[in-house]
């Protein structure tokens, strides 16, 4: 049967289901390259073994509980700046364990903050070193992105280095933080944590996420949201045309811009919008239009030239409509790609092969398959590491209700105690090691040091 006799007969009132080949051939990649690819590790010393063997100890002893607090935030989800239930737990569970946690700081009314103070003995030079966690979820689909695995990770990771300087305050020569950052999905909580003084005075902050993969780092794109209102005269659409100024004839002219945008960009970036007003009635014409968007690219620079064009497109529907034109960027604050610190990430590694995980480099995974999370902020402030950590099979897909369940399942379990050691052994081996210490702030620097995020876009 021919092309054009096939399109006939089809169904038009259902879409074309899409076609699974250039996924398919991503997933063939990515097997391929699961068989030869390896991670270097760290070739840092790191803390001591009996360290490590007593710090897996101490977060074994609090699994269970980790568990219990990880499947309760999966039954009682909450969105964005409103986990108030889900921070209560966190703060209730370390005060389960004598430690005193802030709630509403930073300016989130759902950020927390918890602090171990360095030994006399580590002496002035002792490094500030956090661990953070998110735990808000996703409309509809709760826990849809693991956020509840982050969660106990983070905090059973600072529970873990807790006790073992409660045993041996030698043990621990640092400052640790525990950060609560609330308002990921959709939002950049850490942004406006960071802006009341979050972060200030930190050497290293780390965290990790749930995926299908075990993975030491994976491209992350920086985001900036978009409002366009488009702002014309009303008309009757018959008897006046004449006399109308089409706001929605603007939008149109603003989307099918962006599309052809979309052939002269890097293939890393990515724009996508919605039409979310464009009139009421066919019979008049509208005065008003509004578009939601959303642009992305892997770096600071890419992001902000990406930026400009997109603004630059919305000004020019404006003229050719004689419309006026109100461009909104950032209603909440940008996020920023994650700019990975390799030092933190081969400790990283190590630690999760004593764990019996052995994470991917960067790349084993198709970079085409990238979102954005509000921690690349925190990575152009200070040093950071962002690895995934795997609790669910690799073909089930972040957002989704499948996730959802992943985040409960005894995968998720046991990356949640993974995960706490690797992260709590991360950054005992940065306190414990001056060398490691020293390469983790001139990687940094190197990279081209911290960047006022604040202001980055002005």
């Amino acid at each position: 049967m021919s092309e054009t006799s096939s399109a006939s007969v089809r169904d038009l009132s259902r879409a074309v289901a899409p076609s699974t080949h250039f996924a398919d051939q991503l997933d063939a990649a990515t097997a391929a390259a699961l068989k030869t690819e390896r991670h270097p590790g760290s070739a840092f010393a790191g803390a001591s073994e009996d360290l490590h063997t007593r710090l897996e100890a101490h977060i074994e002893s609090v699994r269970a509980e980790m568990v219990d607090l990880m499947l309760d935030l999966a039954a009682h989800p909450e969105v964005a700046f409103e986990e108030h239930r889900s921070s209560q737990a966190i703060v209730d569970l370390l005060a389960r364990h004598g430690i005193t946690a802030q709630k509403g700081v930073h300016g989130v009314e759902t950020a927390i903050r918890a602090e171990l103070p360095a030994p006399e003995s580590a002496g002035a030079d002792a490094p500030t070193l956090a661990v953070l966690s998110e735990y808000d979820a996703l409309p509809v689909v709760g826990h849809g992105c693991g956020h509840n695995v982050i969660a106990v990770m983070g905090l059973g990771g600072f529970l873990g280095l807790a006790k073992l300087a409660e045993e041996d305050p030698a043990a621990v020569p640092a400052r640790i933080v525990y950060l609560g950052t609330p308002a990921e999905e959709g939002h950049s909580g850490k942004e406006v944590m960071a802006r009341a003084g979050a972060f200030d005075g930190l050497d290293a902050a780390v965290m990790a996420h749930g995926y299908g993969y075990d993975l030491a780092d994976q491209l992350w794109l920086g985001r900036r949201t978009l409002t366009v209102e488009f702002h014309g005269h009303t008309a009757h659409a018959s008897a006046q045309p004449f006399m109308g100024r089409n706001a929605l004839d603007a939008a149109s002219l603003m989307y099918q811009g962006v599309g052809l945008l979309r052939q002269q960009v890097p293939p890393s970036d990515r724009i996508h919008a919605v039409l979310t007003s464009g009139g009421d009635r066919a019979s008049v014409i509208p005065d008003y239009a509004r578009v939601e968007m959303y642009v992305r690219s892997p770096e600071p620079a890419t992001l902000r030239d990406l930026s400009s064009r997109v603004h630059r497109i919305a000004q020019g529907a404006a003229l050719m409509t004689d419309c006026g034109v109100t461009i909104s960027w950032d209603n909440h604050p940008p996020s920023l790609s994650v700019r990975t610190n390799e030092a933190l990430t081969g400790r990283w590694v190590e630690a999760q092969r004593r764990r019996g995980r052995d994470p991917l480099p960067r790349g084993v995974v198709s970079e085409t398959l990238a979102a954005s999370t509000d921690f690349g902020n925190v990575s152009f402030r200070l040093p950071g590491m962002h690895p995934l950590i795997r609790i669910s099979d690799a073909e089930v897909a972040l957002h989704t209700r499948e996730f959802a369940e992943a985040a409960t399942s005894e995968l998720a379990k046991s990356a949640a105690a993974d995960g706490a050691y690797g992260l709590a052994a991360t950054l005992l081996d940065v306190a414990h090691d001056p060398e490691l210490a020293r390469a983790v702030a001139d990687e940094f620097e190197a990279a081209g040091g911290a960047i006022d995020v604040e202001t980055y876009f002005d």
